[in-house]
């Protein structure tokens, strides 16, 4: 708990710390984000009430700025899940099954935020490293963290790993489907407008180029969106997968992570993550170490 009695963020210098701030946590949301509509109401409320259609950039801003807050954010993560919360308070609607729903149902609300762990626990295999028994059961708990942060109850999310995979096995079986925005974001030939954020001069070049950069763009979210998401969640969407995919992915993969690990700081981190790290850095040592001393 923080000093005003709300759930407190993630541990400093924890297995989330490295994952959630790291620049290749980038390449892993979009295969989260895919599994989080495939939910027939949450795709519905997705489809029915978000701009990621009109404002793309800045929808992804502003999920990744709200990701960045639970973890980093001290006790601003808190008042970012309740803004959260009261932000999805209109969102209702009836579902692709003809069922009523609403954003903060409790079990739309858990699986939204229960996609983030399969997919960091698989894609860290090819972009990181794989995690170890332990660091699934460390990142697993502080995940069940962010969710108390997002007001989801304990009741509401398996809190073990041993009560998670059949939960997780169990969604995938009878409530995912490749709904209408999983088969727009995982489209190889998606139409995305230009970026509108960055100088002027910076937004008229991509427009003037756009043409020519998105198709290879497409196709490479499309690619890595499919590929980083779990083998069983790719069967239960009926996405395609090829073996010589998978070997493109590993190549992929292994210049990831030769390269990253070596970048300064200011390119490894976003900044959010960075100045946490450095402010940890600079108060007193703690018994888990320093920030500087993990991934």
């Amino acid at each position: 708990m923080t000093s005003t009695g709300e759930p407190s963020p993630p541990p400093p210098g924890g297995v989330l710390w490295g994952l959630a701030g790291d620049i290749r946590g980038l390449l892993m949301l979009p295969a989260a984000l895919t599994l989080q509509v495939a939910h027939p109401a949450v795709g519905a409320g997705v489809d029915d009430h978000s701009v990621f259609r009109t404002d793309p950039w800045g929808r992804g801003e502003r999920s990744l700025s709200s990701l960045q807050l639970w973890v980093y954010g001290g006790e601003a993560a808190a008042e970012e899940g309740r803004r959260l919360r009261k932000l999805h308070r209109t969102i209702q609607g009836t579902d692709t099954r003809g069922r009523r729903y609403h954003a903060l149902t409790p079990a739309n609300y858990a699986w939204v935020h229960a996609t983030g762990f399969p997919v960091y626990q698989h894609a860290s295999r090819y972009l990181v490293r794989p995690l170890t028994d332990a660091q699934e059961r460390a990142l697993y708990r502080e995940w069940l963290q962010v969710g108390r942060i997002l007001g989801i109850h304990d009741r509401d999310m398996p809190q073990t790993i041993e009560e998670f995979w059949p939960y997780y096995r169990r969604m995938l079986a009878d409530e995912v489907e490749a709904t209408v925005v999983v088969r727009e974001l995982v489209a190889a030939d998606a139409s995305v407008p230009p970026p509108d954020r960055g100088s002027v001069l910076l937004r008229l070049l991509l427009k003037a180029l756009w043409p020519l950069l998105l198709p290879p763009l497409a196709r490479f979210r499309s690619f890595l969106t499919v590929g980083l998401m779990p083998p069983d969640a790719r069967e239960a969407l009926g996405l395609d997968w090829t073996p010589e995919q998978e070997r493109r992915l590993l190549r992929f993969g292994a210049v990831v992570r030769r390269i990253v690990p070596v970048l300064p700081e200011r390119l490894r981190y976003l900044p959010r993550a960075r100045s946490a790290r450095a402010e940890w850095r600079a108060g007193p040592a703690t018994p888990g170490g320093r920030p500087g001393t993990r991934g």
